[in-house]
């Protein structure tokens, strides 16, 4: 069973024409459709409108019908609520959360998680590796008691540690 939580899909960026229109910055996309309902600043709004491209898109949101409607929500996320499965997280999860290994060491607290070509990895404050976030070097991630337990195995010779 998964779980609900709101997820970010652009920032609002600068204003475009007069009618309270946007560009949003780092979107993603495919959440951004006419009707579909954001979170912004604490509000529910609809976007009543979206243009541009796919690398940018422009957007009006119901409730702010000039420039200085965007101006004042310049940089807030537009979030959606989205369904995680029970193996998917978010990075704001797992930042702060404690690593440690299935053989009892503490590896340390995550600093922020990476995006790397093939998977996402974790920069672990104090440990000197990259922590790859793969089923295989996984054991757990315990979201209650902030820790992420992983494979020693998969971390390879703890002499050189």
């Amino acid at each position: 069973m998964g779980r609900k939580r709101l997820v970010s899909v652009g920032r609002v960026g600068r204003p475009h024409g007069l009618d309270g229109s946007f560009y949003v910055a780092v979107p993603d996309a495919e959440h951004l459709v006419e009707g579909a309902e954001v979170v912004v600043a604490g509000r529910t709004r609809r976007i009543e409108r979206r243009a541009g491209t796919e690398a940018r898109p422009i957007v009006r949101l119901a409730g702010i019908g000039d420039r200085d409607g965007v101006r004042a929500l310049r940089g807030e996320h537009l979030l959606v609520e989205q369904e995680l499965g029970d193996d998917e997280w978010l990075a704001a999860e797992l930042e702060g959360m404690a690593v440690l290994s299935d053989d009892g060491r503490n590896l340390g607290r995550v600093n922020r998680v990476l995006a790397a070509p093939t998977c996402s990895v974790l920069e672990v404050e104090g440990y000197e590796d990259l922590v790859p976030l793969l089923a295989d070097a996984l054991v757990g991630v315990d979201l209650d008691r902030r820790t992420i337990t992983v494979r020693a195995s998969f971390l390879g010779d703890p002499a050189r540690r």
